[in-house]
């Protein structure tokens, strides 16, 4: 049950958004940013399937299931994973995914982020350079790290609902986001 009076049904972040459309409007301009690739990185190597693991992982040790659930199905919508398997693998051992090793490092990175951002090492960094992890990639996913922990905290700080049990709710949806991006509605 929520914590405030949000619109009645509306599932996850789009409460709070639908509450408040004045806040909804910049945290979608920078969930779209931060995770869309072709009209905002243009030169970033990572894919808009990569980003979105970064957040359904972060989401995950945030223990956010609205959030990592629906953004391991746009994940999995972006990566041909129908069965969500290689999104579940991320999330329960990134080292051992079938995923690059590049986009291990940055999961390491993102993680660290996570736990605090000082947690982040130089170490961690020269690790994902050198598996060919640009300036962009590491900046990025820094910062994916940091909006996830602030998006799964209004999330679960204001107790909005999630379908727990209706994993065709979360394909549905992604199709729409990867369709049309995030908004409110």
């Amino acid at each position: 049950m929520p914590h405030i009076d949000l619109p009645a049904g509306i599932p996850g972040i789009r409460g709070p958004m639908a509450f408040s459309p004045e806040t909804a409007r910049p945290l979608n301009e920078l969930a779209n940013w931060l995770l869309r690739t072709n009209a905002y990185h243009p030169a970033s190597t990572l894919s808009e399937g990569e980003r979105e693991l970064i957040a359904t992982y972060v989401s995950s040790q945030n223990d956010c299931f609205f959030c990592q659930t629906i953004h391991g199905a746009v994940a999995s919508h972006h990566l041909g994973d129908e069965d969500w398997s290689l999104v579940q693998s991320v999330k329960r051992d990134y080292a051992n995914a079938c995923v690059s090793e590049k986009l291990k490092a940055l999961l390491m990175v993102a993680g660290s982020v996570q736990q605090g951002g000082r947690s982040v090492t130089a170490e961690q960094i020269e690790a994902a350079r050198s598996e060919g992890a640009t300036d962009r990639d590491i900046h990025d996913t820094v910062l994916i790290a940091a909006a996830f922990c602030m998006y799964n905290r209004y999330v679960d700080g204001l107790g909005t609902l999630a379908p727990v049990n209706d994993p065709d709710f979360y394909r549905n949806r992604a199709a729409l986001v990867v369709q049309n991006g995030y908004a409110a509605s």
